[in-house]
């Protein structure tokens, strides 16, 4: 099974939907840990309501789940064992891009070996595997 230039522009804008939602739904449910209810039922459904009704939250979460659908479409052609390496360390760059743009802390120096070797693994496996790209 070979991935195509489509595919790899899927997975990309996959990884884009993924990784920069994550600083706005962060910053989205900000508030929710004030929601307080003696039952946990009672807990999870205002926890529930609070967000649901919170544009800051649902139009992010909404981005983040239509990632997922054009990942699931794209599964249909691309190689599984190539799509969720290069889509889950490319979402993590995309995170730690859009939080420092948020103007989050993404950790400093301590977090670089992190980053680094996601990248140098996803390079790895994208190398592995280029064999199978057919542009």
């Amino acid at each position: 099974m070979s991935l195509s230039a489509t595919d790899l522009l899927s997975l990309i804008l996959v990884s884009i939907l993924w990784g920069a939602t994550n600083p706005f739904l962060r910053k989205g449910a900000e508030g929710l840990e004030r929601v307080k209810e003696q039952r946990s039922v009672r807990q999870f459904l205002s926890e529930a309501r609070f967000l649901v009704s919170n544009w800051r939250y649902v139009i992010p979460f909404m981005l983040n789940q239509s990632g997922s659908v054009v990942f699931y479409l794209t599964l249909a052609s691309a190689e599984l064992s190539l799509a969720v390496p290069v889509c889950n360390s490319l979402a993590l760059v995309f995170t730690t891009v859009t939080g420092k743009l948020l103007g989050e802390d993404i950790g400093g120096k301590g977090k670089r070996p992190h980053v680094l070797l996601e990248y140098l693994i996803y390079h790895i496996i994208l190398i592995n595997h280029l064999k199978w790209v057919s542009f």
